[in-house]
């Protein structure tokens, strides 16, 4: 996603038949809501007398989040890049036995980096959800609700990258190869679903007026 064109234009062409931008693109973009919304959080307890003893850490955190905020962003455009070369890699000609080995080998190559890719960002939702747990805390609690919202978002865009991965390396060939990077991404999506959950639950109760 190029982060100067408006919102409509981008689902115009999220919508559109172009395989970019696509399921990769969106889950990585998701992550950057999410961190983006904890920043609101923080904003909206900073500067509040009854928040006034964890305004340094909300400080600390907005910081950190919009520095995964940059991150993310970047893993979208990461992401088309990433599928625009394993387009390329099927267009190399494939006339001689040269040429389909060369062909074999680029498909492969790119394939790969198209899955690490989600999972670089699946990585990025697991080390953002501690900080939205903090905030759900410890932040603003007229604004629970939204530290909710961030939470349930970082843990579809974890999903969703994970999806990503793997179709990517249900198309390699030589899936040794990726077989640890698989296993380390659906073991990080594991933890992000179960923590989300957990504090989605917790969430609800308070807004319910349940107590824990």
């Amino acid at each position: 996603m190029d982060t100067r064109k408006s919102l409509q234009k981008y689902l115009e062409e999220l919508s559109s038949n172009s395989p970019t931008p696509g399921g990769g693109n969106v889950a990585a973009l998701c992550g950057a809501l999410s961190a983006s919304l904890g920043t609101m959080v923080c904003n909206l307890t900073i500067g509040k007398k009854k928040y006034l003893e964890v305004e340094k850490e909300m400080n600390e955190l907005k910081e950190k989040l919009n520095v995964y905020t940059a991150k993310f962003i970047s893993l979208a455009k990461n992401d088309n890049e990433a599928f625009e070369r394993v387009m390329d890699a099927f267009k190399l000609p494939k006339e001689t036995d040269e040429q389909k080995k060369l062909r074999t080998e680029a498909i492969e190559k790119s394939t790969f980096e198209a899955a690490s890719v989600p999972a670089e960002v699946i990585k990025n939702c697991r080390e953002v959800i501690p900080f939205l747990e903090t905030i759900s805390k410890k932040g603003n609690q007229s604004s629970l609700s939204d530290a909710g919202v961030a939470i349930a978002v970082i843990a579809g865009a974890s999903e969703g990258a994970f999806l990503n991965v793997l179709i990517n390396y249900s198309s390699l060939c030589e899936k040794q190869k990726a077989a640890e990077l698989l296993m380390h991404a659906e073991n990080l999506n594991n933890e992000v679903k179960e923590e989300a959950q957990y504090l989605l639950a917790e969430i609800s109760g308070k807004i319910r007026g349940v107590k824990n």
